[in-house]
């Protein structure tokens, strides 16, 4: 047993990962594709070089007669089509040559948007598999402590946001640095103090850009973070609009959405100024070079220093040269929105999954249940249950009663494993062996659990009972529903079983809602089942014929049922009581009558709100 200790104290470790390396990961499949992306804009970029390279030789060469000053290789494919004197009397070859060089570029621009694209939605959809996987093995403490709203808009907006990035910025970095690379050799081969000129404003775009990285990526989180809890309010109010209507709640909720959505767009457009003023004045800088360098190359072409050839051709390599450092400096101040949505996918990404221990076993579940010495406290709160121990026969039935907050609920999570029970803090085990080295999901298809609130997706109901099973047999849901007393229910509605139910089961009555929640856990045989308060809303003769069919249909199994109603935990086994957190009385129920405890002041009450009745 101590070596299983140590096992899980190692497979406890977090082990959180770099933005790259998550980035790297969501790539995978995605990786040739985006490959071929960038192949083809860099090839798409050479293109773009040779254009002005062949409008030179044709203004000062072909036509001006000017002596060529090319490299051997360029001169002898040069010559291969008669030489510049040839090409000059027939220009129509040139103009070919440059219709080629358009013709491979929009081949290789068609070539990267559809890898591109295809590349993006590959991404995407990996993305999103294994944002949603990953989530659905997080923990349950891990989904009690984030809003439903805000990790649905980190799967959302935030993947959205990282997916423009690799898609728009990173696939094209290669092809901005190639264009600086190469416009910057050809500008300087052709002039070299107008390439100065032109170069200016570089470090001044590149300096400014990094200092407003940091303010838009504070301001792009704070508007991420109000979108999150945005998308909350708008979540909760969706799901509890019967509850809102209930109790005439619209105005108030309508007025609390407003002020956040108020804070919000504000938020929004404080960096929209920021963004404003940064591609302004970046615009303003990028007039200043092209004016510069227009205005310095026709003063050299008058003075003699620049040939038209050179003149026109360097006008163009510096409209080439303007487009990458704008892009340059965006894709920084991207990079920082990017930066920032990466770093809230990568906490759920981050987040550690369940995980069994090394050596988990599958023992029989049809044994007795321990609770030895069990303390319990949720994270940041103070301790809900204290030193509770008990022993659970197999195939007996164990009541449970107690107050409001007192940890009926909190003893069954613990015992599904939906929370981890820290080292020290006693021990659950099922027939001797400790459940944290039984295999989780062996422990779960084991235990057949009807929660306290009941919850039904929006399917039809023969998909509902089938969640359980896996399976959508009619003859073993109608059994089921059966047991559950449900199945008279379901043949009054016009499509029976086909009877859509709407979200969360906003559909059916409470009673209704819980009975389908028992009958979908008895479509599986288990040999444990947790009844918490799942019979309050079931009036007292439906609980009473619900517990006779689990007498008969399931004696062998252990029974679990949680509730406020003395009648439903009448024939027990044993009954516990709980109070803060204690077990402050335990035993039958004729034991309990005559104790003089809670039970019986309990079972008076109720017993008298019967004879009233």
């Amino acid at each position: 047993m101590m070596e299983n200790k140590s096992e899980r104290i190692k497979h406890n470790n977090v082990s959180g990962q770099s933005s790259a390396a998550l980035i790297w990961r969501f790539l995978k499949g995605s990786r040739l594709l985006f490959a071929l992306s960038i192949i083809s804009a860099t090839v798409s970029s050479f293109a773009d070089m040779i254009g002005p390279q062949i409008i030179r030789a044709a203004v000062d060469n072909a036509i001006g007669g000017r002596e060529a000053q090319y490299s051997k290789p360029v001169m002898e494919f040069v010559n291969r089509f008669g030489g510049f004197e040839y090409l000059g009397r027939h220009l129509w070859i040139m103009a070919l040559a440059l219709l080629a060089v358009a013709l491979i570029r929009t081949a290789m621009q068609y070539v990267f948007r559809v890898s591109n694209t295809a590349a993006t939605e590959t991404l995407v959809k990996t993305m999103r598999d294994s944002l949603f996987s990953h989530i659905e093995r997080l923990p349950y403490s891990w989904h009690m402590k984030n809003h439903t709203g805000d990790i649905i808009q980190r799967c959302t907006s935030d993947l959205d946001t990282l997916r423009n990035f690799v898609s728009e910025q990173l696939t094209n970095v290669l092809r901005i640095v190639i264009l600086l690379i190469f416009a910057v050799v050809f500008m300087l081969r052709m002039d070299v103090r107008l390439t100065l000129i032109a170069m200016i404003p570089v470090p001044v775009i590149i300096a400014y850009s990094l200092v407003f990285h940091g303010k838009i990526g504070k301001g792009f989180l704070e508007c991420d973070e109000n979108e999150g809890i945005l998308s909350t309010m708008a979540q909760e109010n969706l799901t509890g609009v019967r509850v809102v209507r209930a109790f005439g709640r619209e105005r108030f909720e309508r007025d609390r959405f407003e002020a956040q959505n108020d804070y919000y767009t504000g938020k929004w457009a404080k960096l929209a100024a920021v963004m404003s003023f940064y591609w302004s004045s970046q615009d303003i800088l990028s007039g200043l070079e092209v004016m510069l360098v227009v205005v310095f190359g026709a003063v050299y072409c008058i003075r003699g220093r620049m040939t038209a050839g050179e003149y026109i051709a360097f006008i163009s390599y510096n409209s080439m040269l303007v487009w990458p450092i704008r892009m340059l400096g965006r894709m920084i101040s991207e990079m920082s929105k990017a930066g920032v949505s990466v770093d809230r996918i990568n906490y759920i990404m981050s987040s550690e999954e369940e995980k069994d221990y090394v050596g988990s076993a599958k023992p029989p579940m049809d044994a007795d249940i321990v609770f030895d010495h069990v303390s319990f406290a949720y994270e940041g709160c103070p301790e809900i249950l204290h030193d509770i121990s008990f022993r659970m026969k197999a195939g007996s039935t164990l009541g449970i009663l107690g107050g409001t907050g007192s940890g009926k609920s909190t003893l069954m999570l613990l015992l599904d494993k939906m929370y981890e029970l820290p080292e020290n803090c006693g021990t659950i085990s099922i027939g001797g062996l400790d459940i944290r080295d039984i295999d989780t999901g062996w422990l779960r298809s084991n235990i057949g659990m009807v929660l306290q609130e009941p919850f039904l997706f929006s399917r039809s109901l023969r998909d509902n009972l089938a969640i359980r099973s896996g399976q959508a047999d009619s003859e073993l849901i109608r059994e089921a529903a059966d047991a559950a007393c449900l199945d008279d229910t379901i043949q009054s509605f016009t499509k029976g079983y086909d009877t859509f139910v709407g979200e969360r089961g906003v559909t059916l009555s409470g009673g209704q809602k819980q009975r389908a929640a028992i009958a979908r856990m008895l479509t599986k045989k288990t040999p444990i089942m947790i009844f918490d308060d799942s019979l309050s809303a079931v009036d007292t003769e439906t609980d009473a014929r619900i517990r006779r069919s689990l007498e008969s249909r399931f004696g062998s199994a252990s029974i679990i049922l949680i509730s406020h109603r003395i009648t439903t935990l009448s024939k027990a086994d044993m009954i516990l009581v709980l109070d803060d957190g204690r077990i402050v009385e335990q035993g039958t129920h004729e034991k309990l009558c005559r104790a003089g405890g809670i039970y019986q002041r309990i079972n008076e009450i109720q017993a008298s709100s019967r004879e009233s009745a």
